[in-house]
């Protein structure tokens, strides 16, 4: 299974392309309709894949969350995602998939991993209405393979919120309304929960906001408005102040979104925010590779609040 992660280096060549490749996982067969599923995360979140080892179990956790293991020193959060999905399987997962993102390290117990797909975002569609209500809305994307079998993109965001024992509320009373009024954020992001929390935090700072759920869509609304500028006299700087960007969306990443609004000179006076999940250096200089003005990891509102206002004022 290391032979899968090797030469991660080599992957950060992505940035800017508008490619990714994802982790393609099993969580069994499920009992309800006989089908085995295949699931993916983004290989930048994924830290290492290894056999399932000895757990904790641990008091008041919730019930998908299995206990907790000891890795190299660090106590990490064990998730069984087969009874997170509701997947109903007599199979006990043997493989952990360690993950990290949003600045925390948690093991997700799988059935067994396959291999890396690498494919543009392009190929990634927004998951159809009856899918989503199916998953819960756990679902950000759906590719299908030369097969035909579907690869459902898990918003492990999500996961982590649901499972987490944390919350934003607490930060968020901390967030104060700006000082200045009429200002407009335009966000992009694939992921419900980062979408409410994003907003959540712009109530707080009283700033009005525009989103879209992925790249592509962000580029269309964006393009619309650059249009209705120029047809008004006025700059585009007029209707948003600042755009903020998640990476990981389907059609079209945060990254390639960058690249079109930095070499669209009509958005020249609009920094762009980079708002994500992978929170380390090496990603935050990707961003800073494609034009990115400022780089906030997720869940973090008093942080995002503190670089949009001063974005803002």
């Amino acid at each position: 299974m290391s032979e899968l992660l090797r030469s991660i280096d080599e992957r950060t060549k992505l940035a800017g392309t508008n490619k990714l490749e994802i982790l393609m996982f099993t969580l069994g067969v499920d009992s309800r309709n006989g089908r085995r599923e295949i699931f993916g995360i983004n290989v930048f979140k994924v830290r290492e894949v290894m056999r399932k080892p000895v757990i904790t179990r641990a008091p008041e956790m919730p019930d998908a969350v299995e206990g907790m293991v000891s890795l190299r020193g660090q106590l990490v959060p064990v998730i069984d995602l087969a009874k997170y999905t509701g997947v109903q399987t007599d199979l006990k997962p043997e493989i952990m998939i360690v993950t990290e993102y949003n600045g925390h390290t948690q093991g997700f117990l799988v059935e067994a991993v396959d291999t890396i797909l690498r494919l543009d975002w392009s190929a990634m569609k927004v998951p159809p209405d009856m899918l989503n209500s199916q998953m819960g809305g756990l679902v950000t994307a759906v590719t299908e393979l030369a097969d035909g079998h579907l690869v459902m993109m898990m918003d492990v965001e999500k996961v982590l919120a649901e499972t987490g024992h944390f919350s934003d509320d607490t930060a968020l009373k901390s967030v104060k309304p700006l000082e200045v009024s009429g200002r407009t954020v335009f966000f992009a992001d694939d992921s419900s929960v980062a979408r409410k929390q994003i907003s959540s935090t712009l109530d707080a700072m009283q700033v009005n906001h525009i989103s879209a759920i992925n790249g592509r869509q962000a580029w269309e609304e964006l393009q619309k408005m650059a249009s209705y500028a120029e047809s008004a006299g006025i700059p585009v700087s007029n209707m948003i102040q600042v755009i903020l960007t998640d990476v990981e969306m389907p059609e079209m990443d945060g990254y390639m979104l960058t690249r079109k609004v930095k070499e669209d000179k009509r958005f020249a006076n609009i920094p762009v925010l980079m708002h994500s999940s992978l929170s380390s250096e090496s990603n935050e200089q990707l961003g800073k590779a494609v034009g990115v003005d400022e780089y906030v990891p997720k869940f973090e509102p008093q942080r995002l609040a503190q670089t949009l206002k001063r974005l803002l004022t």
